[in-house]
């Protein structure tokens, strides 16, 4: 390693170029070798010799290539696109090597948070502070200047979208990520950078959001409920709030709880909505 360099990763996997110069390439095959990560660069070393890849000349991270079946039966490998092209990873200890690679990327960037913009669906009157932000197993975690600690959850993110805002006079991107503080209330955080450091963010965020989505079918009753309790509507109100039966009202709570949308708080299903619930009652919400 180089003065001031960092090994942050070590691990064996396969690796392979699938694009090059805007050409898809189809007659590849996976390189058995090591991949090594630096806080400046990612090195692949195989038996065709060693290629070096800076971090800074990253472009964008993430999307598959099934270019071909030796691709597509592989479920986890990385994409990263550099200027002649992309190339795959398919790190061994791929879980780690992930969080350690986003954190390669991520923190050392500058970041500007809002926090929290918005909490129980009412907008806070909070400022802009400059922060610094740390990519963990299971969170980002972030801290402003001004003292506070921002602790992101990815399995508990209702929803999170990219756009634009003006921020001291400038138009910049920002990053809206829905998620909740240790007593459950919902809050809303604004993350703004650079527009590369907000795309890989924005990666990192939307996979914790998928982790949080739910396909299952709920009744109109069901999104009552959801919507009422995101509302601030206690769990012991929601029968006289609903005109509903208390016995139909257990009955429910303990179905939703079953399907992992409420967390069970007592054993007399006190519940408050997690992710997954969230995001279902926001829906709910912008459908009526």
């Amino acid at each position: 390693m180089k003065p001031g360099e960092q090994k942050l990763g070590d691990t064996r996997g396969r690796f392979l170029q699938v694009v090059k110069n805007g050409r898809e390439i189809h007659d590849v095959d996976w390189t058995s070798g090591r991949i090594l990560l630096s806080n400046r660069r990612l090195i692949l070393a195989g038996t065709g010799g060693k290629r070096t890849i800076q971090l800074s000349k990253i472009q964008e991270f993430g999307g598959r290539y099934d270019v071909n079946q030796r691709i597509a039966t592989v479920s986890d490998y990385f994409s990263v696109h550099i200027p002649s092209g992309v190339v795959l990873l398919a790190p061994v200890d791929y879980d780690e090597f992930e969080t350690d690679f986003f954190g390669a990327l991520l923190n050392t960037e500058q970041f500007l948070a809002r926090h929290p913009a918005v909490a129980g669906g009412v907008v806070q009157n909070t400022e802009w502070e400059k922060s610094r932000l740390k990519v963990e197993d299971e969170a980002v975690s972030m801290a402003t200047v001004g003292g506070k600690f921002v602790e992101i959850r990815l399995d508990d993110i209702g929803d999170v979208k990219t756009g634009e805002r003006t921020i001291v006079d400038k138009h910049r991107s920002v990053i809206e990520v829905e998620h909740s503080d240790d007593e459950g209330t919902s809050l809303q955080t604004y993350i703004s950078s650079s527009d590369r450091a907000v795309s890989f963010l924005y990666t990192l965020l939307r996979e914790g959001e998928e982790l949080s989505e739910t396909s299952i079918e709920l009744s109109e009753t069901d999104k009552q409920v959801l919507t009422a309790l995101y509302s601030g509507v206690s769990p012991f109100d929601i029968p006289n709030f609903l005109g509903l039966d208390v016995d139909e009202v257990e009955e429910l709570f303990q179905r939703l709880i079953d399907h992992n949308v409420v967390e069970e708080i007592r054993v007399r299903h006190e519940v408050q909505l997690n992710a997954r619930g969230r995001s279902i009652a926001s829906d709910a919400i912008n459908e009526q």
